[in-house]
């Protein structure tokens, strides 16, 4: 993406918001090892699914956000974020689709096989470093600026748990 795109209001927002959620997935994860958390960010701040209380989302970005500011840029990088999921899927799936592709018909494509799934573990081993690459120069900008917290929500529903965290700046 050309420099300029990143600086853009919107995309800028997400990327730092997306920077937060991170971060504050780290905290919560620390404090609470046993929970399962999923992030979704946009340009107002993110969405955290999760069963942890108000308080403890609340404070675990306050934290993320002065440690993002310290410069604890290692935070803004996370190894289950969908940008490393899609990566592997993405490497994987057009390496596989490489060597098959050309195949004729079904016999050529099984004796294939064999190349077309070490074909796959190469690109999901590529796909390793590229999508931490990817988050820390494209999916997340790890300086904050002017962000801050406004507000954090929470809904419950049975054994669901949401929280949204709002940010401005």
């Amino acid at each position: 993406m050309p420099e300029g795109l990143f600086e853009r209001p919107a995309i800028s927002r997400l990327r730092r918001n997306h920077a937060l959620e991170h971060a504050t997935i780290h905290l919560l994860s620390a404090r609470q090892p046993r929970t399962t958390l999923i992030g979704r960010s946009d340009p107002r701040g993110f969405f955290l699914f999760g069963d942890a209380s108000t308080q403890a989302v609340a404070d675990a970005a306050q934290e993320a956000l002065a440690r993002l500011r310290a410069g604890e840029r290692r935070l803004a990088i996370h190894p289950n974020c969908g940008t490393n999921i899609l990566t592997a899927g993405l490497l994987g799936g057009s390496a596989a689709f490489a060597v098959l592709a050309g195949s004729g018909n079904g016999r050529g494509r099984l004796s294939r096989l064999p190349l077309a799934i070490a074909a796959t573990a190469v690109g999901l081993v590529i796909a390793q470093p590229l999508g931490t690459a990817l988050q820390r120069s494209v999916t997340t900008q790890a300086d904050p600026k002017g962000l801050r917290i406004l507000e954090v929500r929470t809904w419950r529903r049975g054994r669901t748990t949401l929280h949204r965290v709002i940010t401005t700046g």
